[in-house]
């Protein structure tokens, strides 16, 4: 995974609340296993009408939030289903970070697991964001958002931090703890009186 500090790109408003898996990413494009091209199928529903055609009304087809790379959203972002293709659409599309007020636990998990950083916000910075119109800063190792002159606080659960800024994987994250772990089987086997020349 690529390590994650600094990230300046244009904030799409979308502060609908409780934005739901299957709306991010509908359930008859989930046969494939592959990441790229889901894209194109991002908030499939909102995007495009019937006759295929894209809907000029919704924000994502719009001048400029069609070149977004980081997304505002409503709190609860990221319920329903556990589908792993929501994050992979988000990134698969361009965006980098989700901004909203709360997310669903297992969204926020997939999410870190592929890089897309999930920040928490108040719903007043939330509001203030979409306010500004433009390009915003999120700097994941200051814990901040740089809106022109405005600076505001998000925040971001260590583990998940710690993991996009080094560009951890699970695995790598259980490496680093190697000792601990060793040291704690050490100790157990002596508790157990196991191993060694007992």
């Amino acid at each position: 995974m690529t390590p994650f500090s600094v990230h300046t790109g244009l904030a799409a408003p979308f502060l609908r609340e409780n934005i739901d898996t299957d709306l991010i990413i509908p359930k008859q494009f989930l046969t494939t296993i592959l990441r790229s091209g889901l894209g194109r199928h991002l908030f499939h529903d909102l995007r495009y009408g019937e006759d295929g055609a894209e809907d000029p009304a919704f924000v994502l087809n719009r001048e400029p939030w069609w070149g977004a790379t980081i997304l505002l959203g409503g709190a609860n972002f990221g319920c329903g289903s556990s589908r792993e293709h929501a994050p992979w659409a988000l990134m698969d599309f361009g965006f980098r970070v989700v901004l909203a007020p709360g997310f669903a636990d297992i969204f926020r998990t997939n999410a870190v697991k592929n890089g897309l950083v999930p920040g928490v916000v108040t719903g007043e910075v939330l509001e203030a964001l979409a306010a500004h119109g433009g390009a915003i800063t999120v700097d994941l190792g200051a814990l901040e958002i740089r809106a022109g002159a405005a600076r505001y606080p998000f925040s971001c659960e260590p583990w998940a931090r710690t993991a996009l800024l080094e560009g951890l994987d699970e695995i790598e994250g259980t490496l680093r703890r190697l000792p601990a772990i060793e040291a704690y089987e050490a100790g157990r086997e002596e508790w157990l009186g196991v191993g060694g020349n007992g």
